[in-house]
């Protein structure tokens, strides 16, 4: 955070990424894919499951880069994460292939809304900070349609005072328009009143520090304890925002 510190005495509000921050994203995701590759009948693609959430990640994640850098649209994101990885085999019609792509991206939502697993010290770092009284809010580049729903499966609702969605008002992190509009919305106009929590250092914690936050850079797995950087703080679990805030 700014001078290695934070703020705690004017510190406000704490803001959470949701995938892969609170919510076990990869995880959760990886059951989905594989409901999904059983649903649909994935094998006259893939014979090996693991072989379609293999290509399916790696490119979702492309694409996923591209759109936080808004390079690409989200419908092009939904579409393209699953026709990408199937057209190779696809014997029929582009425009069944297209059909067939949406009808997955669909399904693949409505199973990931229904997954609640969390990542590690997750609820207990989020009844903690209501213990001290913070202000909870979760800034998050997802789809509005999923994201909901899956702060609702993971049991998060009443622990969350806020919800800003890059979807909502189409800016995605790292701009910082949107950290600006969730000041906006929490009524603390203030920027040393607000941290961000997150696990991706180019769009959680870029635009943190670009609109004058501080920053938790949360480097899941990493050993040892909190490492002070220039502009923000890197942890490797989430008990130690315990020791931080």
């Amino acid at each position: 955070m700014r001078n290695h510190s934070v703020r705690q005495d004017s510190l406000k509000w704490v803001w959470i990424d949701l995938d892969d921050t609170l919510i076990d994203f990869r995880a959760n995701s990886r059951i989905a894919l594989r409901l999904l590759y059983e649903k649909m009948a994935l094998s006259r693609f893939y014979a090996c499951c693991d072989d379609w959430i293999d290509a399916y990640e790696k490119n979702n994640k492309s694409l996923w880069d591209r759109y936080n850098r808004a390079e690409i649209t989200k419908d092009f994101l939904r579409i393209e994460r699953m026709r990408a990885v199937i057209a190779d085999a696809w014997q029929g019609g582009s425009d069944d292939l297209v059909n067939l792509s949406w009808e997955m991206d669909r399904v693949y939502l409505a199973l990931l809304a229904e997954q609640k697993t969390l990542v590690e010290g997750a609820r207990e770092m989020l009844d903690y900070l209501r213990g001290r009284k913070y202000n909870i809010g979760v800034l998050s580049n997802g789809f509005s349609q999923v994201q909901h729903l899956k702060i609702a499966s993971a049991g998060l609702t009443g622990k969350i005072d806020l919800v800003i969605l890059s979807d909502d008002i189409g800016v995605n992190k790292p701009d910082r328009r949107i950290y600006d509009y969730a000041m906006e919305k929490a009524g603390c106009p203030d920027p040393e009143a607000h941290v961000m929590i997150g696990d991706n250092p180019d769009t959680d914690i870029a635009g943190a520090v670009a609109a004058g936050w501080g920053a938790i850079y949360f480097n899941r797995g990493k050993a040892g304890a909190p490492v002070m950087h220039e502009q923000f703080v890197e942890i490797g679990s989430l008990s130690s925002v315990i020791s931080l805030l």
